[in-house]
């Protein structure tokens, strides 16, 4: 009986041993912000330009940029735009290459007159190259079965 009892104490020291020489899980994570070495705009850039420009991409790399360029607080530079539509061009995927530009298109904002027209200028030759049609050239931005307001009438 004495032993049963011995080894049932000897087991929740060595588990009590364990837990208290391992840190708790909590103490193990890391607080996750924004600190330290702040990236520049040249080298935000350029980290996008080469992503993009690598011959090994494929749709989903692609498609997870794009989502993450979306989701920071900017519109993409020219040269970022140029190489992701080159890496559609790469992986032969027309759609995503317009949705792309109706996307940078949005994100434009409310100075879309202003911002757009210098983007699409900058991007042109290499939409002629790829045979990359706008989505106004194409007719997407106007909707193809509206319908007169009833209050113009």
């Amino acid at each position: 009986m004495f032993r049963i009892v011995q080894r049932a104490s000897s087991a929740v020291q060595c588990i009590a041993k364990q837990n208290l020489t391992r840190p708790a899980a909590v103490a193990a994570v890391s607080v996750r912000g924004k600190h330290g070495v702040q990236e520049t705009d040249e080298a935000f850039d350029a980290r996008y330009e080469s992503y993009f420009s690598r011959s090994d991409i494929d749709g989903w790399e692609i498609r997870k940029a794009m989502n993450d360029l979306q989701g920071e607080d900017l519109v993409p530079e020219p040269k970022i735009v140029i190489a992701a539509l080159k890496a559609c061009r790469r992986v032969n995927d027309y759609a995503l290459a317009v949705r792309y530009l109706e996307a940078i298109q949005d994100k434009c904002g409310n100075r879309v007159a202003e911002i757009w027209p210098y983007i699409r200028q900058e991007i042109k030759p290499t939409l002629d190259e790829l045979g990359i049609l706008t989505p106004e050239e194409m007719g997407y931005d106007k909707p193809e079965m509206a319908l007169k307001d009833v209050y113009d009438m």
